[in-house]
This record gives C-alpha cells, sequence and structure tokens, in this order.
C-alpha cells in the first residue's frame, strides 16, 4: 500500500502588508584598504487599512538593505485614524527640513499628494487627501518622516465620536 506524499514545502501565509522602495541610495566610506561601498533602503510598508510603516536600513548589497528596511518598517508600525477614507482633521509637521501639511477632502476628489505623501497615504489606505510639502527639501526620508509625524499627530477622539454618531 504506498503512502500518501506529503508537500515538501509548507505554503508561506499570506503577507498582509504591501510594500514600496521608496528610495535606495549608495553609500560608501574609506578606509586604510580603500573604500567600502553599501546601499541604504528606505521602505514603506502598510495594509491599506489604516497601518503604515517606514524602515530605513543600511546593507552590503541591495537586497540586504531591502530586507532589514522591510523588517524594521513592520517593527515601526503606526496606526492611522481614517474616518470615510479621509483623516480628522488637518495637521501639519515638521521633520528635518521637510515641512508637510495634510487636510482632509471631500469623498471622490482622491489623492492629491505628491510623490512620498502619495505612497504613505496609499499604503494607509487614505483615499481623498490633500496635501502640500513646504519644505525646500527633495530628500525622500525626511518628508517620509515628517508624513508620518503627522499622520501621528492625527486625533484619535475624532475618529471614535464620528464612527458613534454614524451607527
Amino acid at each position: 500500500m504506498p503512502r500518501e506524499k506529503l508537500p515538501r514545502f509548507k505554503e508561506k501565509p499570506r503577507e498582509e502588508f504591501e510594500s514600496k522602495l521608496l528610495d535606495l541610495a549608495r553609500t560608501s566610506h574609506t578606509r586604510a584598504g580603500g573604500r567600502k561601498i553599501g546601499f541604504r533602503a528606505v521602505m514603506v510598508i502598510g495594509n491599506k487599512e489604516g497601518e503604515v510603516g517606514v524602515g530605513v536600513a543600511k546593507g552590503r548589497d541591495v537586497a540586504q538593505a531591502i530586507e532589514k528596511a522591510t523588517r524594521l518598517a513592520k517593527k515601526n508600525l503606526i496606526e492611522v485614524p481614517i474616518i470615510s477614507d479621509t483623516i480628522p482633521h488637518e495637521v501639519s509637521a515638521k521633520f528635518g527640513s521637510a515641512k508637510i501639511i495634510l487636510k482632509p477632502q471631500r469623498k471622490g476628489r482622491g489623492l492629491v499628494a505628491g510623490g512620498t505623501v502619495r505612497v504613505i497615504c496609499t499604503l494607509a489606505g487614505i483615499k481623498n487627501i490633500s496635501s502640500k510639502i513646504l519644505g525646500r527639501t527633495g530628500n525622500k526620508l525626511n518628508n517620509a518622516r515628517a508624513t508620518i509625524k503627522a499622520l501621528q499627530e492625527l486625533k484619535r477622539e475624532y475618529a471614535t465620536s464620528s464612527t458613534k454618531t454614524k451607527t
């Protein structure tokens, strides 16, 4: 009587977070033996249901840097209060020389945001928002950190009080 074959590989559980590589930079430093080359990756992950995180890591090669940055992004997840596909109120934040303003928008307006802010809001699950990068920097990492800081400042009591009135 033949034995049933067991599957060789267990099916991996489906990844609940989507990730996006925001920035990849080559770094180098000089030592006595010559230059040492590395890479810095900035990853954004989110589940499109109110959780988003940013991770930054360096590695000897691109794959190692991306893997480490993804792991750090999962550790640094924040919860964003979302009311009818937008944020509860206007908020602004500053990180380094990056300044960001996020404003709620009515349904159907869409994501009026550029670059870094658009990626973070998409992965957080915010569908209607207006934003402006006021800082003069094009540094994607600082813009991402300013956006995360702004989203952290959103007040949760607005989210809880408005959902109670709807039900």
